[in-house]
């Protein structure tokens, strides 16, 4: 499948025994949904380009800001008025060629979610709003996609894989129920510490790379925790509510201890 260019682009990666050349040519088939070019989509997208995911979907409608450039690593002061989504897709370009990337240059609602979420392998929600995530959620949910959740506050991160190809794993709506009505905070009103973005999108890459090469265990039924003042992780382990409206046996789904899936 690679030719001596790409074998040796992801040498480092073929080196490793628990990837491997079948790994790298698992991830090099796949195709990742970032939902979000900022803080966390913006670091996320340069480690699966790099890593060499196959087709990269992005979607974000928003348009570069100098506020941006404090942690959104893919971004340039060149690219002050232009969408995020085509000024990431150049970067990504420069830094890997082989990765097809595709752009979607929108807020994606119910609809777009619907549509394009069965086409991927893995979603990263690296949004910024509870409205966004829980449509994300309730789109993986729908097709069995398994979605790498992030978000980060000032110095606070959070964590999680939601699998729903697992029938012991949450969803995003077990853990944030939409009903709940959780207060909405935004780095625009309380600031984020730069490096926290990069972190937490990174680890969001490593999961989805893990999950398409089949490498490892993944964070499902586990949200991580991180205070970076302190540079301590707490993990917890999140059930799945089986009561839950997006996943639960009332909006369709079986109850995970009768039988498979």
């Amino acid at each position: 499948m690679f030719d001596d260019d790409a074998l040796l682009r992801y040498s480092r990666h073929i080196l490793l025994d628990a990837l491997g050349i079948e790994g790298q040519e698992a991830i090099a088939r796949g195709r990742v949904l970032v939902v979000g070019a900022g803080g966390l989509g913006s670091p996320a997208a340069l480690y699966l380009a790099a890593a060499g995911v196959g087709t990269l979907h992005l979607a974000d409608d928003d348009v570069v800001d100098l506020t941006n450039l404090q942690r959104q690593v893919a971004l340039a002061t060149a690219d002050l008025g232009a969408l995020k989504v085509t000024a990431t897709q150049a970067r990504l370009q420069q830094l890997n060629p082989l990765c097809r990337v595709v752009l979607h240059p929108q807020r994606l609602d119910a609809a777009a979610l619907a549509a394009l979420v069965p086409n991927v392998d893995v979603v990263l929600d690296c949004s910024d709003n509870f409205a966004t995530r829980h449509l994300v959620n309730a789109a993986c949910v729908a097709v069995s996609r398994p979605l790498v959740s992030g978000a980060a506050i000032r110095f606070d991160g959070q964590l999680a894989v939601f699998d729903p190809r697992d029938p012991s794993s949450p969803c995003y709506a077990c853990l944030f129920p939409p009903q709940a009505g959780a207060e909405e905070v935004r780095c625009a009103e309380l600031g984020v510490f730069a490096p926290l973005t990069g972190i937490v999108g990174a680890v969001q890459a490593a999961e989805a790379l893990k999950l398409l090469a089949g490498l490892g265990e993944s964070l499902a039924g586990r949200l991580q925790l991180l205070d970076v003042r302190t540079m301590r992780w707490h993990e917890l382990r999140v059930p799945r509510d089986p009561a839950c409206a997006v996943c639960g046996a009332a909006a369709g789904s079986p109850d995970p201890s009768v039988g498979e899936r």
